[in-house]
């Protein structure tokens, strides 16, 4: 069964910077494409980066230019390098990978790491 296990979250004053890992239990190298997601309080869960397999990056708007997220395949680790965070980042993030199968794909979560932005 695959895990996806995140780490790194925490308090961070505004302007500060602060780096998300995902950690898989096997190959990364098995996933089509790697993402981050955030949720925040009464809000819905929103995108906020992916990377596939050939390590080409997207972001949302509302992180793009602050935001980097990286691959270390010999980790089997992702990564979400936050800087320049804003209050309105604060959510829990959580790690998602998506295997594609002929005719269906499967989805898998890890547990979420919490990012709070506050002074």
């Amino acid at each position: 069964q695959v895990q996806l296990v995140e780490s790194g979250g925490g308090l961070v004053q505004p302007g500060g910077s602060l780096r998300l890992s995902c950690a898989a239990s096997g190959s990364i190298f098995y996933f089509n494409a790697m993402d981050w997601y955030r949720q925040a309080p009464g809000k819905q869960r929103e995108w906020v980066a992916s990377i596939s397999i050939d390590s080409s990056t997207n972001y949302a708007d509302a992180v793009k230019g602050r935001f980097t997220i990286s691959r270390d395949n010999a980790k089997n680790t992702i990564y979400l390098q936050m800087k320049s965070l804003k209050p309105e980042d604060t959510a829990v993030y959580y790690c998602h990978a998506l295997r594609l199968r002929p005719g269906s794909e499967d989805n898998y979560w890890g547990q979420g790491a919490q990012v709070t932005v506050s002074s």
